[in-house]
């Protein structure tokens, strides 16, 4: 790849690096941060790119390093935020939406409770539209193990919700 493509590279790939960090920190200063930090590190490192996989999955692997880098420099480890409650409306809702509202926050939070890798996994599949294979690339493991992840975190999910 030549640095004269990145500026596609950036345009096409940002918002998914972006919304890789946001599931990984939930913080979207520092996801803002990391994902122009990871942009990058990749241009100052393009040469070393040899297209042995996908540039997204690429990115994100430079992103997760950023993310890790930066909870090493700042001595903590990845937060779990609890997600608070949504304030309740002065009006009140219909029965539909409301039961529409409880049944999306009690999915967030199953989704946060799932230990990792499955959490990130399951959000790598359904929200950011990455391969299996891509996901074990991005973990350096196999596409199998991406799969059965995956499936696990979603039994897990099934699980937890009524």
């Amino acid at each position: 790849m030549r640095k004269d493509d990145f500026e596609q590279v950036y345009a096409r790939y940002y918002k998914a690096v972006y919304a890789y960090l946001m599931t990984l920190c939930h913080d979207s200063e520092l996801a803002a941060d990391l994902a122009q930090e990871t942009f990058y590190k990749a241009l100052r490192g393009i040469g070393r790119f040899q297209g042995e996989c996908p540039v997204n999955v690429w990115l994100c692997s430079i992103a997760k390093h950023a993310l890790a880098d930066h909870y090493r420099r700042h001595k903590r480890e990845a937060p779990l935020p609890e997600t608070p409650p949504d304030p309740p409306d002065r009006d009140p809702l219909p029965g539909e939406k409301l039961e529409q509202r409880q049944g999306a926050l009690t999915l967030h939070r199953a989704l946060h409770a799932l230990p990792e890798p499955y959490r990130e996994v399951f959000w790598l599949r359904v929200y950011g539209e990455l391969t299996f294979a891509e996901i074990g690339a991005l973990h350096e493991k196999t596409e199998s193990w991406a799969r059965v992840t995956y499936y696990r975190a979603r039994a897990k999910l099934k699980e937890a919700l009524p």
